[in-house]
């Protein structure tokens, strides 16, 4: 995969994250490393390795889902820089 500028340019406004024109250069290398270390992950014989579900043999305990105190919508809406009476009021993140 080729990483130039434009590529980077595009990850960050996909990321909506601001990079200052003198970071590019360097994120163009940090980005072309981490592929690099990916691509040479894929030389790994894995056949014979069984996929994990978690990194160890302890599996999460969750606990049992009752129903507790919760805020009426009032109380929940008082703080809110933004909403409609009803809802919370959030800028727009994706575009059509």
């Amino acid at each position: 995969m080729t990483v130039d500028d434009a590529l980077v340019l595009r990850l960050a406004d996909l990321s909506k994250l601001a990079i200052a024109p003198d970071k590019v250069d360097k994120l163009r290398v940090d980005l072309e490393n981490i592929l690099a270390m990916v691509e040479k992950l894929n030389e790994l014989d894995l056949e014979a390795v069984e996929p994990l579900r978690y990194v160890t043999d302890v599996e999460q305990s969750l606990r049992a889902d009752v129903m507790g105190e919760h805020l009426d919508r009032a109380t929940a809406l008082a703080n809110a820089p933004d909403s409609d009476e009803s809802f919370f009021r959030v800028p727009r993140v994706i575009n059509h």
